[in-house]
């Protein structure tokens, strides 16, 4: 299993996925957050289906810290149930890794 995760975290505006992103890496929780700005989101919610403009915030951290960053996300976010998916990394530029190590200890 990596050591390292991609979190991918939908966000209803860029002032949301900019504070999320912002407490992440000051706390050292995260190592990078990237906003990504117009994705459009369509799923079911509540038996209807929802089509909205969301920005897409991409954490890298550490696999120790998921948890951590899990908290912080259920504690920042609007959403009733906000997207929290974790994608191992399963290669990287060593350098690059090493930084999100160093980045959240």
């Amino acid at each position: 299993m990596s050591e390292h995760r991609i979190i991918l975290v939908t966000c209803p505006d860029r002032a949301t996925a900019a504070k999320i992103g912002s407490v992440l890496v000051e706390e050292k929780i995260a190592a990078c957050a990237n906003l990504v700005d117009g994705v459009t989101s369509i799923f079911r919610w509540k038996n209807e289906i929802h089509q909205d403009a969301e920005v897409l915030l991409m954490v890298k951290t550490r696999a120790a810290r998921f948890a951590d960053v899990e908290r912080r996300v259920l504690e920042l976010h609007p959403y009733e149930v906000p997207e929290i998916i974790a994608c191992d990394i399963t290669a990287g530029n060593l350098p690059y890794l090493n930084w999100i190590d160093e980045s959240t200890q």
